[in-house]
């Protein structure tokens, strides 16, 4: 890179931090939704947010299968690079304590990914069987009140006329 090329942009970027605060878009697919500012749409414009079971075990099957993978593959370099480091080391390499410092930091961010992993695929086990709870009890419940409903709605005569079922009513006493 060029001094003048390097001038010109820090020169940019002082501008582009003085300009009033505003969005910059890369760009966005104008079927892809979206619509005017200040205007809101009903919710079923916008779709419903669905994850299906077939969904969420996907995701669950793709973290556990990246966690066997980290174990499988990404964890053999670390005894590597440690007996290397150590056998530098003992030569009066400097280089040794470097390349120990990066083995360690590789299997401290391995550890850290593989949580990370079995996390996702745990969680999305979870879910399944929170959601699945959840999803019972709303339906329960939800058909319970229609059954009520309904006993309120039935009507064994028609409208505006005793109902036959208590009995005919006896005369007023005079």
């Amino acid at each position: 890179m060029a001094w003048d090329e390097w001038e010109q942009l820090k020169a940019e970027a002082l501008r582009q931090r003085q300009a009033p605060a505003h969005m910059r878009l890369n760009g966005a697919d104008a079927g892809a939704g979206g619509g005017t500012q200040g205007s809101s749409g009903a919710p079923g414009t916008y779709g419903v947010l669905k994850a299906s079971q077939k969904d969420l075990a996907a995701i669950g099957r793709a973290a556990h299968g990246l966690y066997n993978d980290l174990w499988d593959r990404a964890r053999v370099a670390v005894p590597t690079s440690d007996s290397a480091a150590a056998g530098l080391t003992q030569q009066g390499f400097a280089l040794g304590a470097g390349l120990q410092h990066v083995s360690t930091r590789w299997e401290e961010q391995l550890k850290s990914l593989m949580d990370a992993c079995a996390h996702i695929a745990n969680h999305m086990h979870v879910t399944q069987a929170l959601h699945d709870g959840d999803d019972g009890y709303i339906a329960r419940r939800t058909s319970s009140i229609a059954l009520l409903d309904a006993g309120f709605d039935e009507r064994v005569g028609a409208p505006g006329r005793p109902n036959g079922v208590y009995g005919e009513q006896s005369k007023k006493k005079e």
